[in-house]
């Protein structure tokens, strides 16, 4: 009895062992494992030819889970018309992301929608296959009226949908109006600056002129036609004469040409300048007592005004050889200031027009956009131009690469080549650098594996030895879209940058294979504050593959 109470419980403790670990076992292997539902549907499974079939896609997962949708026609035989923008639903730390597409045949005939690959997270997902009916069309000609063609109607997006094209011909509308503006302003300006060249006298001639052709007087603007009259005989006084004729009343004028007149400085009659005198004060009770003088006497005042300024001109002695000479160092200097006044506004009229610009340019496409557009970056330089798909080494491994690897020497541990030969490494860029690439390929030595569980000590390893410091290490079981399936390690690391020799902070991504008889790597190291750079590595790793299609 007591040797079967032992067996017994020897039993249960068995038992319950296997079940512990059993339940270990799926706990570390639902922890590798991405959790995701993924269903598709479509609309309808019977069309006529030629309709559309809205092909539905849903997946729910993580948050933070990369989700890639097929791309390309991987509906055939139907064929893909629209693809439509992924719709994204997020619930606490789920996402709900829902692709659809527009499909369509036109032949008829019963068709099956091959299931779809969906890569959530490197790991790759399969929808359902879809069968479908495709129809003929039934036309009764002989009761079906005919109609020409109707010609293409264009049909012009509503304004909420094109707001960016809008502001765009706003912005161009604006720079072009104040374009016209500017020339406009510099042409008046250019205009009134010939003016002030002129001599005094002629300038006054031709304001006189104006005053004719102004027709004040036939405007019943009395007031304006005696301010012109009277500020045309001050201007001429001020420049040629007395340089306060302007601010001066008229009695004070009168007297400092009177005093002038009595120090022969200028050779003027009386009788002048009592005509002078009688305009002025017209002029003055015009202005502030409101006197309305007849129209013939306003235009007489207009001539004893051309008559006073035709005999001062003539009464003003002729200057001296140093007045000339000052008078030329003073149009010499006055000439000098209107030139850089004129690069200056020139300058700051180019100015504006950069500034309207860039401030279109940052509305539209952003900052961030514009700015490394015009000072340039290095990464968005990698991810426009033409990327190349090239195989590397043996067994060779499939890539595209904004740039073709250059062949590096790679050096080989002990334990390495115990197992592996022909080692063939290819690069861009160094470790240390703001990207970095390499894709490293190994022959096998005969009747050896490879174990692929060491990819991890060795990638940390390899980190460390370029000068990594504070490496985070991850891994999980990854498969290309080809199939081919390997590990992936991941995390980040600190490095001192190899230009501004200071710390950085970089992700890294090692994919390990081992395919064909030996072992392929593939490393992407990036600046995690290179805000174009993620983009360009997720490119680089989705891309890489380890099978030819006819396998």
């Amino acid at each position: 009895m007591r040797m079967r109470r032992f067996n017994l419980e020897n039993t249960k403790n068995i038992q319950g062992l296997k079940a512990a670990m059993f339940l270990l076992f799926m706990m570390l292997f639902h922890g590798t494992q991405v959790m995701a539902q993924v269903k598709a549907a479509v609309d309808s499974t019977s069309i006529l030819i030629g309709q559309e079939i809205r092909y539905k896609m849903q997946v729910e997962t993580d948050s933070t889970n990369l989700v890639v949708f097929p791309e390309g026609q991987t509906f055939q035989p139907l064929e893909v018309i629209d693809t439509y923008n992924t719709d994204t639903l997020r619930n606490g730390r789920k996402s709900i992301l829902t692709k659809e597409y527009a499909l369509t045949q036109f032949d008829s005939g019963s068709y099956t929608i091959p299931r779809q690959k969906i890569l959530i997270a490197d790991q790759v997902f399969f929808t359902d296959s879809i069968n479908v009916e495709v129809r003929n069309v039934v036309v009764d000609t002989t009761k079906q009226k005919m109609y020409e063609i109707k010609p293409l109607v264009d049909v012009e997006a509503p304004f909420v949908i094109n707001w960016k094209k809008w502001l765009l011909w706003i912005g161009i509308a604006l720079l072009l109006g104040g374009i016209i503006i500017f020339f406009v302003f510099r042409q008046k300006k250019k205009k009134e600056n010939k003016e002030k060249d002129l001599p005094p006298y002629e300038r006054a001639m031709l304001a006189l002129k104006r005053i004719d052709e102004s027709h004040l007087l036939e405007q019943d603007s009395h007031k304006e036609y005696y301010s012109q009259l009277s500020d045309t005989a001050r201007k001429y006084i001020d420049e040629e004469i007395y340089d306060h004729a302007m601010e001066s009343t008229t009695d004070e004028l009168i007297a400092k040409l009177d005093q002038e007149i009595k120090s022969g400085s200028l050779n003027l009659d009386k009788a002048t300048i009592n005509e002078l005198k009688h305009v002025l004060q017209t002029a003055d009770l015009v202005k502030f007592a409101k006197s309305r003088p007849d129209i013939l006497n306003a235009k007489n005042d207009r001539k004893i005004i051309e008559s006073v300024i035709v005999k001062t001109k003539d009464a003003i002695p002729e200057p001296t050889e140093e007045e000339l000479l000052a008078d030329e160092e003073f149009r010499k200097n006055l000439a000098e200031r209107r030139r850089t006044k004129k690069v200056i506004i020139g300058s700051i009229a180019a100015i504006a027009l950069v500034i309207i610009t860039l401030v279109v340019f940052i509305i539209i496409k952003g900052y961030d956009v514009v700015k490394d557009s015009i000072l340039g970056h290095p990464t968005k330089e990698l991810a426009e131009r033409e990327w190349i798909s090239s195989a590397y080494g043996s067994p060779p491994v499939t890539i595209s690469t904004p740039e073709v690897l250059i062949r590096n020497v790679y050096q080989m541990t002990e334990e390495q080549k115990q197992i592996l030969k022909g080692s063939e490494s290819f690069v861009y860029g160094k470790i240390s650098d703001n990207f970095y690439i390499a894709v490293t390929t190994m022959s096998s030595i005969a009747q050896k594996d490879v174990d692929l569980s060491k990819a991890v000590e060795s990638n940390v390893g390899y980190l460390e030895s370029q000068g990594g410091k504070n490496i985070t290490v991850k891994d999980e079981e990854y498969e290309t879209l080809g199939g081919a399936k390997g590990i992936k390690v991941f995390g980040n690391f600190q490095i001192k940058n190899a230009v501004t020799q200071e710390e950085q902070k970089n992700e890294y991504v090692i994919l390990n294979f081992v395919e064909r008889g030996g072992f392929q790597q593939i490393t992407v190291v990036y600046d995690v504050e290179d805000r174009y750079a993620k983009d360009v590595a997720e490119r680089i790793i989705n891309s890489v593959e380890l099978r030819n299609e006819e396998e």
